[in-house]
């Protein structure tokens, strides 16, 4: 159930907007079940966890990508970037690590936000 709520979203879900969609399919399950499952789902590659201000959110794709989060409206966005591998061996050759990925969330203001900054500003 919480895996269908979360593949039944487009966009970066948080824990607790997964637990309100839940509880409108069944209003027995509690918070704690719904966050401790999205924790398993994470650890068995179901999902991915992305870190960013606030709450963590969740995302379907577990394949290697960047997020962009808007500090304006809080709307975190798969951004449209390739994942850099050679950063992971140029971080491997330069401090001895053993790296296996990196995340990277960039941070501004998203197109929406903008427009409506722009639009507010006549």
């Amino acid at each position: 159930m919480i895996l269908r709520a979360v593949r039944g979203r487009c966009d970066h879900p948080s824990a607790d907007d997964i637990c309100d969609d839940i509880k409108k399919q069944d209003g027995r399950i509690s918070r704690a079940t719904v966050y401790r499952n999205l924790g398993v789902l994470c650890e068995s590659g179901e999902i991915a966890r992305v870190k960013v201000p606030a709450a963590d959110r969740f995302d379907l794709r577990c394949d290697r990508h960047y997020h962009f989060f808007c500090t304006c409206c809080g709307r975190v966005f798969d951004a449209p970037a390739g994942y850099l591998e050679e950063l992971d061996r140029w971080v491997e050759a330069n401090s001895g690590f053993s790296v296996s990925r990196h995340r990277t969330v960039f941070e501004g203001i998203c197109p929406e936000c903008s427009a409506k900054k722009a639009a507010g500003a006549d």
